[in-house]
């Protein structure tokens, strides 16, 4: 009886899935990256982090986003293209 009952419970999510392609999409995006497409737009729109989980706490629901500084500590590479002729020659 339980597994009929999954199956049949199942059967209906892939049948709404097939019905309504948004609401999959939503739930794969959801599922995917933990925010729905309409905190996608929100945080795109906003160049901010926005979760409307956020109105159950006491944050806003879109927050700045915090990025760490970069430090260039690269160094130029010379290769035989960068050698002057007169040395290349030698």
């Amino acid at each position: 009886m339980l597994s009929s009952s999954g199956s049949a419970a199942a059967s209906a999510v892939g049948t709404a899935a097939v019905a309504n392609p948004g609401t999959a999409a939503s739930l794969a995006s959801t599922a995917t990256t933990g925010k729905s497409p309409l905190e996608h737009a929100a945080s795109a729109a906003t160049k901010k982090e926005c979760s409307f989980f956020n109105v159950l706490g006491s944050k806003p629901i879109c927050v700045d986003i915090v990025l760490p500084t970069i430090t260039d500590n690269s160094q130029p590479f010379f290769g035989p293209a960068d050698l002057s002729t007169e040395t290349a020659k030698q």
